[in-house]
């Protein structure tokens, strides 16, 4: 007796993922971000180049213990964020037990971004308390200038970590959109934070050991 085996296509054609067009959205916004703030980078080399008197005074002012801590706990909230990201990957929104979910590890990011914000407004009005202000002269206006916008995109971070954590509240589980959302804010923060490691090295470093 002939046996005929019947195949269904459905089960053996191979799954194909779709792209994640959060995350690709995410790559390809950073990618103009990029531009952007290579264009602030060129504008300080370029002020530098053109008034190196007034950078040489302007670099003397900036307090590098300070920025150096302030650094390390932005650098440590990029730690945090990927240990939120983990967690996200695993499917774990809240605590369980001693391990901290995606929920949990955003809100500390958030905590040390915030952190950071206060840190740079405490420079800011030190600065500006001893008469050093945004329309000085070429090094205060680049430093305000490449600083500030830096701050405002640190801003957005903080405010897009809790869209993701009020998301997950509302749907009170880690989901396939939910972990979307939390790679997207990861690779956003990693950004800005391997921005204000350049700012940082350019800023307050590199004066010291060109």
């Amino acid at each position: 007796m002939e046996h005929v085996t019947s195949l269904n296509p459905a089960s053996t054609a191979p799954r194909v993922h779709r792209p994640n067009t959060v995350a690709i959205g995410t790559i390809v916004w950073l990618g103009s971000e990029v531009m952007f703030f290579a264009g602030l980078f060129a504008i300080y080399f370029t002020l530098r180049a053109m008034a190196p008197e007034q950078f040489a005074a302007g670099h003397d002012i900036m307090n590098i213990p300070f920025a150096a801590v302030n650094t390390a706990i932005l650098v440590s909230s990029s730690v945090t964020c990927q240990i939120g990201v983990m967690a996200a990957e695993r499917g774990q929104a809240f605590r369980d037990g001693k391990r901290w979910g995606c929920v949990e590890w955003y809100y500390l990011s958030a905590f040390l971004g915030s952190v950071f914000m206060a840190g740079q407004v405490w420079e800011y009005a030190t600065l500006v308390s001893e008469g050093y202000v945004l329309n000085l002269n070429s090094f205060t206006s680049s430093f305000f200038m490449a600083t500030g916008f830096h701050g405002l995109h640190v801003l957005g971070g903080i405010l897009a970590f809790f869209v993701v954590i009020v998301r997950i509240y509302a749907v009170r589980k880690m989901g396939q959109r939910e972990t979307h959302s939390a790679m997207a804010i990861s690779y956003y923060w990693h950004f800005v934070d391997v921005v204000w490691v350049g700012l940082f090295f350019v800023i307050y470093i590199l004066p010291y050991i060109a």
